[in-house]
């Protein structure tokens, strides 16, 4: 049932996108910044903010992991909410969600779910623009860094007067008609839909913005994202007061085939035929990075060490577990221990266990790691020497 009055505000939350460079394994939105997802703390914002009507727009087939995300946030507001399949573009999502607005609805915010840690300040600013006459409000933030202009070589141009630039974030609110007009009128694809009403010839001014509204885009805005998600005491409250360990499992598995030596638990091995990968292939490393982020709900390896990340191209075991700890510590959790075990014919792990327990042990700050070694008796591609396969499970516990 509706509820009375019924707001003349609505707030689209656009979280249709596929998160393609963030590679997070899932839709960005449903991507984990602590135990919850992107959408969960952007829609606590939105909840948090002005009483709206509030249209969240998803990936079709998604509708119902995002209801269960709303109804765990929307509290007495959930009658609302509604959730809408999204288009294969952004303005496609937005015209989906001002499709699905009540007819008395006469002013629209339209918010990222990727800039998921906006302040409610934010959007109270905005309202309160509209609210004075505005037909367009952006909140935006000064430019601090030296910006230049550069040709397709990458050569400098020119320097870019920074005084007169600022970066445009959400929630961004217009007239419902304005916005509507300018939606129906589109003839290309814009950023953002400020830049679709201003192409439409109406004036759009900039409220104050907030630094922690930054965009999650890539690994290292979610690394950014979760740092700040564990230190504030408002948001991890709840979490902080569940002291329990948490256990995760990681599995990798690399072939034979590489160039240059073998690394395999944090080791060189001379003499034996390389694994191929990104990195340096080590199997081992690499299931109990995977382990470990499971263990701290931080995602997998892919989100934080893919291809998108060439600065561990060719990386060894140091490089992974020292920033798998880093990436544990912001997030509020310390390692209790590790235990991996490798399924191979080669090489041969008896004589060096130890050695590859201290190396691992020492690039995970200290943390009790055990390592052990079997064959699949013939069977598999282990068995037929194709590859090695390692299984790691890791205890966390909250530092």
């Amino acid at each position: 049932m509706i509820p009375s009055p019924v707001p003349r505000l609505a707030v689209i939350v656009v979280a249709a996108g596929s998160g393609t460079r963030l590679n997070g394994g899932a839709p960005k939105a449903f991507v984990g910044l602590d135990e919850h997802t992107i959408l969960r703390h952007a829609l606590r914002g939105v909840f948090a903010a002005p009483r709206a009507q509030v249209v969240v727009v998803v990936p079709a087939g998604f509708e119902g992991p995002a209801l269960t995300e709303v109804r765990e946030v929307a509290g007495d507001r959930i009658d609302l909410v509604s959730v809408v399949a999204g288009g294969t573009t952004r303005q496609s999502s937005v015209a989906a969600g001002l499709a699905a607005l009540w007819a008395d609805v006469d002013t629209v915010l339209v918010h990222d779910a990727a800039r998921a840690l906006t302040p409610p300040s934010v959007f109270e600013r905005v309202v309160a623009a509209l609210e004075k006459g505005a037909d367009a409000v952006i909140p935006a933030v000064p430019v601090v860094d030296t910006i230049k202009k550069v040709n397709a070589t990458g050569a400098i141009v020119a320097a870019v007067d920074r005084s007169e630039l600022a970066a445009a974030q959400t929630p961004q609110g217009f007239r419902r008609h304005v916005l509507v007009e300018a939606v129906n009128a589109a003839d290309a694809d814009h950023t953002d839909d400020a830049a679709l009403v201003a192409a439409a010839g109406h004036p759009v001014i900039t409220v104050a913005g907030d630094a922690a509204s930054f965009k999650i885009t890539t690994a290292p805005d979610l690394d950014r994202a979760r740092a700040l998600v564990s230190d504030s005491p408002a948001i991890t409250a709840p979490a902080r007061a569940l002291p329990a360990p948490r256990v995760g499992v990681g599995t990798d598995v690399h072939a034979f085939g590489g160039e240059g030596s073998l690394w395999l638990a944090g080791l060189e091995w001379p003499g034996e035929p390389a694994l191929s990968g990104h990195s340096d292939g080590d199997a081992v490393a690499h299931a109990i990075v995977d382990a470990l982020l499971a263990a701290a709900g931080l995602g997998d390896i892919g989100t934080h060490f893919g291809t998108d990340r060439p600065e561990f191209a060719g990386a060894h075991a140091e490089a992974f577990l020292a920033h798998t700890r880093e990436l544990l510590s912001a997030a509020g959790w310390r390692i209790g221990n590790v235990s991996v075990q490798v399924q191979a014919n080669r090489p041969r792990f008896a004589a060096r266990r130890a050695e590859a327990e201290r190396v691992l042990s020492v690039a995970l700050g200290g943390a009790p790691v055990s390592v052990s070694a079997t064959t699949t008796d013939g069977l598999g591609f282990t068995g037929r020497t194709e590859g090695v396969a390692a299984f790691a499970t890791a205890l966390v516990v909250p530092a």
